[in-house]
């Protein structure tokens, strides 16, 4: 597998030890996908105070962005912290902990994104090649049951 590794991201995963390699790419969506995939999966990563920043002056683009990944057949966000940490306010930002949860719940439900709360980068890392790597296994599986279903049948070739 290759992992399609946006350029803009900042904090890039190495994904050391992962059975992949990494590919720089310019995507449309996310920070994370599979080359060849682009227009169909992606994970998005961020750091707690990203998020507090998607929450408040980031809000209007990080909402397109969202919309933009409507049309992947998957999408997530991964949080490199806990939900609790948000709930608590353990972030650089006076944005009200009950109000941040809250729009994350909201986006959640109003964009069908699972926003995925890693609770550390390690976990988060993992967790997105994980997420890339069943979707890909997905596909072979499908592409294997429909070569399956092509190929001739003994009577069909008697």
């Amino acid at each position: 597998m290759i992992i399609a590794v946006d350029n803009r991201e900042q904090l890039a995963y190495s994904f050391g030890g992962y059975d992949c390699s990494v590919e720089a790419a310019t995507l449309n969506v996310g920070d994370y996908s599979i080359v060849g995939f682009e227009d169909k999966i992606a994970c998005e990563r961020k750091s707690i105070d990203d998020l507090i920043g998607c929450l408040t002056s980031g809000r209007e683009r990080f909402e397109k962005e969202l919309t933009r990944a409507r049309s992947l057949d998957r999408f997530c966000v991964i949080v490199e912290a806990s939900f609790e940490e948000l709930a608590k306010g353990l972030y650089r930002s006076a944005m009200k902990p009950h109000a941040a949860c809250q729009s994350v719940i909201a986006w959640q439900v109003r964009y069908g994104t699972p926003f995925v709360f890693a609770g550390s980068r390690k976990a988060a890392e993992y967790y997105c090649f994980s997420f890339l790597q069943k979707y890909v296994r997905e596909i072979e599986e499908r592409m294997k049951a429909l070569t399956k279903s092509q190929a001739p049948t003994k009577s069909a070739a008697a």
